[in-house]
This record gives C-alpha cells, sequence and structure tokens, in this order.
C-alpha cells in the first residue's frame, strides 16, 4: 500500500504572530487546515470535490502537539499524511517543521467523518471514497 503524504510551505504572516512575535498557538490549527487543503488539491479530495459526491467532512478530533515556537517570517513545512482507516473516516497526521531553525515545532492528527448533505452520519465508506482509495493507495 503506497504511502499519501504532501508537504506545503509558507511563510509566517503578521497577522498569525501575538506582542511577542510568536505565533499563537490557534493558528497551527488553521495551518493543519493548510496541508489538509493542499493535500486534496493535489489528491483529488479536496472540499468541493466531495462536496459534489453529495458529502461534507466535519472533524470531530484534533490533536496539537506543540514541539517548538515558530516566529514571524520564519518559513514553515507543514507534511501531510493520510492514514489509511477501515472505517468511513478520514485520518491525517501532521508535523510542522520550521525551516528557519530546523526545529520540528508541532505535531498533531485530525479525523474527519462524512456526513450527507441531510447531515446524517454516513456509517459505511462512500462508493466515492471507496474508488479513491483504489486509485491512490493501490494503484
Amino acid at each position: 500500500m503506497k504511502e499519501l503524504i504532501h508537504k506545503t510551505s509558507i511563510s509566517v504572516r503578521f497577522s498569525e504572530v501575538d506582542s511577542l512575535q510568536i505565533v499563537w498557538h490557534g493558528n497551527y490549527v488553521k495551518y493543519f487546515e493548510d496541508g489538509r487543503e493542499a493535500f486534496g488539491k493535489i489528491h483529488d479530495l479536496g472540499y468541493l470535490q466531495v462536496y459534489r459526491q453529495g458529502f461534507s467532512m466535519p472533524i470531530v478530533n484534533l490533536e496539537c502537539n506543540y514541539k517548538s515556537i515558530i516566529k514571524y517570517e520564519d518559513e514553515i513545512e507543514i507534511e501531510t499524511r493520510y492514514v489509511d482507516s477501515p472505517a468511513a473516516k478520514l485520518i491525517f497526521d501532521y508535523r510542522i517543521t520550521n525551516n528557519t531553525t530546523g526545529q520540528l515545532a508541532a505535531t498533531g492528527r485530525s479525523v474527519q467523518v462524512f456526513l450527507t448533505k441531510d447531515g446524517e452520519l454516513q456509517l459505511t465508506i462512500p462508493p466515492f471514497f471507496e474508488k479513491w482509495k483504489q486509485k491512490w493507495l493501490k494503484g
């Protein structure tokens, strides 16, 4: 089975830091989102693509482990790794590396489920997602 990983880089913006020029802790969640969105675009699993199949993907669990600080204008890399599951859910692991200092800044994990357009929890893997897994994990 293939490993699916995508890396995206950004420069920390002024609006993301506090008065000490350190990234506010809540922005790490946004960086995870940036990584997920970039992963989706590259691997045909973007939010609008899923929505067109009749589903949304709300986050039901989120972890963030802070390792070192990130400051204004630091260059960071967000590594997003898909974690396969037999359940009808999406799991991603994250690593944020501060490329300016070379330090690991944070790790994390998110879990998303599938909801129908009516807001019902999808308990089985949607057919489009099964096809996606066949294409990207086994192809």
